[in-house]
């Protein structure tokens, strides 16, 4: 057993380039929307990403589903980057109003947002200071 592994029909490949690929995916969306599955496929071939929508995927879910990157980036970095408490913050404060946009904040909410702001604004206090501790030992 290979715990972790990629399947097998992934490894065999001929070494495809990934504008091949999207071509490729391209022509089973098309199959699949002749059969009035719609689907949306966002590429960017610079960053070799492609992102696969539903019929019922809104601006708010999409939204979502990419701010679980962010979040996902701000949990893995840690506290060992300097921006990371600027990046977890805000994707938090992201997130939540996300999760309400439909509805509307709560007294608790808002205050779990007006607290991540003041981690926001400590942070920004944080990085200044050794921006001008910086400057001042450069001269």
């Amino acid at each position: 057993m290979y715990v972790g592994r990629a399947p097998t029909s992934f490894l065999i490949m001929s070494n495809p380039t990934f504008s091949e690929f999207y071509k490729s995916l391209l022509q089973l969306v098309k199959t699949f929307e002749e059969k009035n599955t719609m689907l949306k496929v966002e590429e960017d071939a610079a960053l070799n990403i492609i992102r696969i929508f539903g019929e019922n995927a809104d601006s708010v879910s999409r939204a979502k589903s990419s701010l679980e990157d962010v979040v996902e980036l701000a949990y893995a970095t840690a506290e060992h980057h300097p921006y990371w408490a600027l990046l977890y913050n805000s994707s938090l404060i992201s997130k939540a109003v996300l999760e309400k946009w439909s509805d509307d904040l709560s007294e608790e909410d808002l205050g779990e947002i007006q607290w991540m702001v003041s981690e926001l604004q400590n942070s920004c206090d944080k990085l200044m200071n050794k921006i001008t501790e910086q400057g001042t030992r450069d001269k």
